[in-house]
């Protein structure tokens, strides 16, 4: 009765922390956006930052998976917890220090400050560092959770228990949730009247109360962590004997040795170098290519994206029972899946909406369309006596539809209102493309996307959707190969080893590589206080760019995925005879970020 209890407790208690993990690590994904604006830096930094989690997780998860099966695996579960919820807490510090946040604005209201001052603060734009810090943290607390909860349960828990902490996968979904309704909530929240904030959460500038989010996060891991320090350090196994350790090095070559271990990391690794670039940028994929809020893209991918993926991998365990199919035959839906997924997302890229009309970046001050990188454009006929800064962004929409980079840029000369109701008159340039004597005013902010532009939105969703669904069918079966192709006793190592590789080549380049791809599509860059380039305002439509890489990328992965399989397929012929697939429990699977 007692070993039952505690059963019942440790999956409860891992539900709970897989639950916490996946609840912090998809709202770090979706507030990416907004510190890569609160600090003024490139995407391409921010994709550091974001693999920062990795690099903690490389620093231990050898020796935490090796030796953390002699040791108190509850206990090292629930220490892994309080680190990751100080790593949740360092990253919400720099808020309480840096001071209120300013964006550019032709509006006197914020350029009152001393000089020295401002760039005084500016400096402080450096503590990026501690979110680069506190998300490694992060990365080592959760080291111990995977390896050593799922050895915990296959050693002392029956097979059929083994779906229950599947409920962790709602933690993506809220994370991102909280990522999506924090994103309209004014970064200075409480200490700013924000009667003053002369922009709206649809603005490029503006930054949502991110930091709160850590907060309400660190305290959900923090709480989890609490019923690991009253579980046993080891119960008896239930049917079956433990296996005794063996050495590492041995036990290290016999594990590679394993062909379908082997190439199954493999096709873990092509996998997870492109979702991991996908699900990092992709809120700034849809403000970019379809106009979209953050708030509004981080609360779409929570709300449609990953329950289809938790759906998908419900579904890829119910064919695998209803079937009952072998090693072969999970190795065949894993394999369908990605070609099916793969086909999606091609049709995908190139269902897009246009660029936005930007006066002197995507189009002339005549409508013409032409994308420009060189700053000189901005000028033209209408505002060359004005003296504007060309390094200055406070776009405004005229009423012709297009957007101006600034209300100097627009030839604007009068304004009436006040904050955001701020109307601009007498907008020279705006005449340029008038055939008639019309109102040629502007308002604060850019001007909507095409009408036709949420139409092919919603079809790109959709497809994205269902992609994501098809994608997620064959990580079940995928994960069900890699998991009963170990032997007991080398369990813990090979799950270890798995998410060393795979984090190690598989989570760290891709934020890297695909933040300085979408680098290269920016037209606009903000300017830091003191000098300097700052993060990107306004980016061409990533379609030119993406396409060509894509296209290339995602046929090499393609080309390794079939490789791998069919390497697979020749392995489970001849596996051995210890491989049994029909007595197989569900995975241990949840939604990684």
């Amino acid at each position: 009765m007692l070993l039952l209890c505690f059963l019942q407790l440790f999956l409860a208690s891992l539900a709970f922390v897989y639950f916490s993990k996946a609840f912090g690590g998809a709202y770090m994904k979706s507030s990416i956006t907004q510190i890569e604006r609160r600090f003024d830096i490139p995407s391409s930094l921010i994709g550091v930052i974001d693999g920062s989690f990795e690099m903690g997780n490389l620093l231990v998860i050898a020796f935490v998976s090796y030796f953390g099966a002699k040791l108190h695996r509850p206990r090292l579960i629930g220490i892994g917890c309080l680190i990751m919820a100080a790593g949740s807490f360092l990253i919400a510090l720099p808020h309480f220090f840096q001071g209120p946040f300013k964006y550019e604005t032709s509006l006197s209201h914020s350029n009152t400050d001393n000089s020295s001052e401002t760039c005084e603060k500016a400096a402080g734009s450096s503590m990026w560092i501690y979110v680069f810090l506190g998300n490694m943290l992060r990365g080592i607390g959760e080291t111990p959770i995977m390896p050593l909860g799922i050895s915990y349960l296959d050693d002392f828990s029956r097979e059929e228990n083994t779906p229950f902490y599947l409920v962790g996968i709602l933690g993506p979904m809220f994370g991102f949730m909280l990522g999506s309704f924090l994103a309209k909530i004014y970064v200075d929240i409480g200490s700013v009247d924000l009667d003053t904030v002369t922009i709206t959460y649809k603005d490029s500038r503006w930054v949502g109360a991110w930091w709160l989010g850590f907060i309400v996060t660190g305290t959900v891991i923090l709480l989890s962590s609490i019923p690991f320090w009253f579980l046993p350090k080891s119960l008896p196994k239930q049917g079956q004997e433990q296996s005794k350790s063996k050495n590492f090095i041995p036990s290290l070559k016999r594990l590679f040795k394993n062909g379908i271990y082997s190439l199954m990391v493999l096709t873990y690794l092509v996998v997870v170098n492109g979702f991991i670039g996908m699900i990092t940028f992709k809120p700034k994929y849809l403000e970019q290519v379809y106009g979209q809020s953050a708030s509004k893209a981080i609360f779409l991918i929570g709300i449609l994206n990953l329950p289809a993926v938790a759906l998908g991998i419900i579904t890829g365990g119910f064919v695998l029972k209803r079937f009952k199919l072998g090693v072969i035959g999970a190795a065949r839906v894993s394999f369908g899946a990605s070609v099916a997924s793969f086909c999606l997302l091609a049709a995908q890229i190139f269902i897009n909406c246009d660029n936005a009309d930007v006066a002197g970046l995507t189009v002339s001050y005549q409508g013409i369309a032409e994308v420009s990188h060189n700053p000189q454009t901005l000028l033209s006929q209408c505002n060359m006596g004005c003296s504007c800064s060309m390094k200055h962004w406070d776009p405004v929409c005229a009423y012709n539809g297009m957007t101006y980079a600034s209300p100097c840029l627009a030839g604007c000369q009068t304004t009436t209102g006040t904050g955001k109701q701020t109307v601009f008159h007498n907008c020279s340039c705006v005449g340029e493309m008038m055939t008639s004597a019309v109102n040629m005013s502007a308002v604060l902010g850019q001007c909507p996307r095409k009408s036709d532009c949420d139409r092919i939105f919603k079809i790109s969703m959709a497809l994205s959707v269902v992609g994501s669904f098809i994608s997620a069918c064959g990580g079940t079966p995928g994960y069900i190969v890699l998991l009963r192709s170990i032997e007991q006793d080398l369990k813990s190592l090979a799950l270890g080893m798995q998410t060393l590789i795979v984090r190690t080549l598989g989570g760290i380049p891709p934020p890297i590589y695909f933040g300085a791809l979408i680098d290269r599509t920016c037209l606009k860059w903000g300017t830091k206080q003191c000098g300097g380039r700052g993060a990107c305002l306004q980016a061409t439509s990533f379609v030119c760019l993406v396409v060509k890489e894509l296209r290339r990328g995602n046929m090499v992965r393609l080309a390794k995925q079939l490789l791998y399989y069919i390497m697979l397929l020749k392995c489970c012929k001849n596996s051995e005879p210890w491989l049994d697939m029909q007595t197989m429990s569900p995975p241990h699977f949840s939604i990684e970020m």
